[in-house]
């Protein structure tokens, strides 16, 4: 059953029109040195960045995941960020299966 929510409280609660989206990135590394791996983070850092997108994640045990969302309040990415972030992991040779999920609820994770 809908609840009938007032914008004060849809906005509080990112719901509704306020709901913000992200998707997650996960991919294994390659290869393991370590200035190359410097190397993409800075990239990596930049690519996000120029999307006017943010991030959370890092590296461990030979996988990189993260969280990707966009640095506005009430913003999300849009597909075509998206496909930006997968086609750029997937050219780059220290990574193999990229796996760049759909957008999800940033919030509630639906």
């Amino acid at each position: 059953m809908a609840k009938n929510r007032s914008r004060r409280l849809r906005k509080k609660l990112f719901s509704g029109e306020f709901t913000v989206y992200g998707f997650e990135v996960t991919c294994r590394i390659t290869e393991q040195g370590e200035i190359n791996y410097d190397q993409f983070i800075d990239e990596f850092i930049d690519l996000v960045e120029g999307q006017n997108l943010i991030f959370g994640g890092g590296a461990n045990h030979g996988k990189f995941d993260c969280f990707v969302m966009s640095d506005g309040r009430y913003d999300s990415p849009t597909d075509k960020e998206r496909l930006v972030i997968e086609n750029w992991l997937s050219n780059n040779s220290i990574f193999s299966e990229v796996k760049v999920g759909e957008l999800v609820d940033a919030n509630n994770g639906i």
